[in-house]
């Protein structure tokens, strides 16, 4: 990344950070409200995809305001992670203004953590991903690689429901769908991830095409 960009890789991951303490904050308390522990609240806040993704985008954006040049700064500062961080981003805030925001009405501080993690992070990440990420080794066959984390994520999901019961979002409830209509909704969701993946490679590739030659002509 340039260095002009990273002021705002520092405050897109000082926002998604202040983002993610709130929504921790407030599944420990209901948590607690509820008869939970500490800890119960720490595991609910790690079951969403959301909250998965926030995490991934702000060690991205971390380790691009920072400079870190150890191991895991460098692999979150590939463009090919940086990409796939993308993705997930999008879909996280595609499928909750689609499909779950209807679902409840937050207010206060809880609305400041929804709109932050669900609308002003994803927004944030694809400016500077835009305007930062170098994307002119990035390929077909990776959009087919990064599916590897919501897959991953699927998993984790059954096998978090198969040990407690709870599913984080209503399309993977296999106790109200059954194991089947679970599976086919994460078909059509992983097809939302591929058709978005492949956009971003496309629309990567199209502005690495069209900044080389301003760079030949600057050199």
């Amino acid at each position: 990344m340039t260095q002009p960009y990273r002021p705002l890789a520092l405050f897109a991951a000082l926002l998604g950070g202040f983002g993610l303490a709130l929504q921790l904050w407030f599944s420990i308390r209901m948590t607690e409200a509820n008869g939970g522990t500490v800890l119960a609240g720490v595991w609910l806040f790690l079951g969403f995809y959301t909250i998965l993704s926030n995490l991934l985008v702000v060690g991205v954006l971390s380790a691009a305001a920072t400079g870190s040049r150890g191991p895991l700064g460098i692999f979150l500062t590939r463009p090919s992670v940086q990409t796939a961080a993308a993705m997930s981003i999008v879909i996280v805030s595609a499928i909750y203004n689609v499909m779950l925001r209807q679902l409840w009405s937050p207010s206060g501080w809880l609305l400041v953590a929804d709109v932050i993690v669900h609308d002003a992070m994803p927004l944030l990440y694809l400016v500077y991903w835009w305007l930062a990420v170098p994307k002119g080794a990035l390929r077909w066959s990776q959009a087919l690689v990064w599916q590897s984390y919501p897959a991953g994520y699927f998993l984790y999901v059954l096998l978090r429901g198969a040990a407690n019961g709870w599913y984080p979002y209503p399309f993977l409830d296999v106790r109200a769908l059954g194991y089947l209509q679970v599976l086919l909704d994460a078909i059509g969701v992983l097809a939302a991830f591929i058709v978005v993946a492949l956009l971003l490679v496309a629309l990567g590739r199209w502005q690495a095409r069209r900044r080389a030659p301003a760079v030949a002509d600057i050199a």
